[in-house]
């Protein structure tokens, strides 16, 4: 429905801009109404954003799981279904992701980093995005679902093409290269059926394994459900990165201390995840009329839980726009909350504690150079950033 705005989307934005509008919004309209991208209440309260998240009861993934409202095909579980309906999805993986299984992922994760950033160190930086922090999830990602390497490639282009028509809101081609993923997972799951592969050893042999009262998930559930998962940690990951470079670019003694102490590695990540959350867009549809932060919702309206905000809230972080490695416990949402919190966060912690880690003892220091270009909702973070490196002492620059 069309009413009074609280606040526009900005056709552009900087690196700070959304930071601005969502403290803005936190002091003066924390359950926020916009009649932009299809219409939609902004949630920018840490504890809004919980309540939203945790009562799937009220307010549920099922209708719309994003802003702007791109995926609605009720075809991509377990983003698309509640519980009940999400647990056999989220189990296909997180079996694949416990303690022991990640611990044998750590040196893995360090080759694949090394052998992106060294050459981007290396040649004196360059553009991070796609130079490398966009080739780097699809490595993990290949590694991952067992991917041969065309399949893998496939991914990379089609992946970046998808993100830039997310980003540009070409829904035409958003739907084309929607298609195309669709394709590769289906190309997937024929593979597994023609030439089986153990289901503790394969995610996808894991996901046509799973049994529901005695029968196999639907197939165009399973098709949705691993085209999800390929996409899913594609496009975070990336700008999250891009954010962490302008950051140690902007604040070169975060980075030294990072490069003398790298033990506050796992510390740092988990500020920066704070500081610069990548989803402000994550979406839930009120079931019934209801109220929330003081504001009348309407059933059938959308809500976006902006984690970005959240995640910078005063009343749970003290001094929120600082980068304090003293605060203990972070309350985060970064990776959601509740029957839908991310089940690949501690492998994407794993892969991002390493690119820090890597990236502090490789150079020292950063240097941005020329414009952001920012990504738009659903996320948040740098699509293109450009960075002189600095090399480490004893790391040769080339040419």
């Amino acid at each position: 429905m069309t009413r009074p705005a609280d606040f526009d989307v900005p056709e552009e934005e900087g690196f700070d801009s959304p930071h601005a509008l969502f403290k803005d919004l936190r002091g003066r309209c924390p359950v926020a109404w916009s009649n932009d991208l299809g219409g939609f209440w902004a949630v920018t309260r840490h504890e809004d954003a919980k309540a939203v998240l945790e009562n799937w009861q009220m307010f549920t993934t099922t209708v719309q799981n994003v802003v702007p409202p791109v995926a609605t095909t009720q075809r991509r579980p377990p983003l698309h279904l509640d519980p009940p309906g999400n647990i056999p999805y989220r189990n296909a993986i997180l079996r694949f992701l416990t303690p022991q299984r990640l611990e044998a992922w750590q040196p893995r994760i360090e080759a694949m980093v090394e052998r992106f950033l060294a050459p981007w160190v290396a040649q004196g930086g360059g553009e991070i995005c796609s130079e490398f922090s966009f080739l780097l999830p699809i490595a993990l990602l290949a590694e991952f679902f067992n991917l041969p390497p065309d399949d893998a490639e496939r991914i990379r282009v089609v992946g970046a093409e998808f993100n830039m028509a997310l980003q540009r809101q070409d829904f035409e081609t958003l739907r084309e290269k929607s298609d195309a993923l669709y394709d590769i997972a289906r190309a997937l799951i024929e593979d597994r059926i023609a030439h089986p592969r153990d289901p503790d050893s394969d995610p996808t042999a894991s996901l046509l394994a799973v049994r529901v009262d005695g029968a196999p998930l639907a197939p165009d559930l399973a098709l949705g459900a691993l085209r999800q998962f390929l996409l899913v940690g594609i496009i975070a990951p990336t700008t999250f990165i891009g954010s962490m470079a302008v950051h140690l670019a902007r604040h070169p003694d975060h980075h030294a201390e990072l490069t003398a102490n790298p033990a506050l590695v796992p510390e740092a990540t988990e500020e920066l995840l704070r500081l610069y959350t990548p989803y402000r867009g994550f979406a839930r549809t009120a079931r019934e009329d209801t109220v929330l932060g003081g504001r009348q919702i309407k059933a059938g309206e959308a809500l976006a839980v902006v984690f970005t905000s959240a995640n910078r809230d005063a009343e749970v972080f003290e001094e929120p726009e600082t980068y304090r490695l003293d605060r203990g416990a972070r309350d985060l949402l970064t990776f959601g909350r509740g029957p839908h919190m991310c089940p690949g966060a501690p492998l994407a912690r794993m892969l991002l504690q390493e690119v820090l880690r890597q990236l502090t003892a490789r150079t020292a220091r950063l240097e941005q150079v020329g414009g952001i270009e920012m990504t738009r909702w659903p996320e948040y973070g740098p699509l293109r950033a450009v960075f002189v490196a600095h090399p480490a002492a004893g790391k040769k620059r080339e040419g």
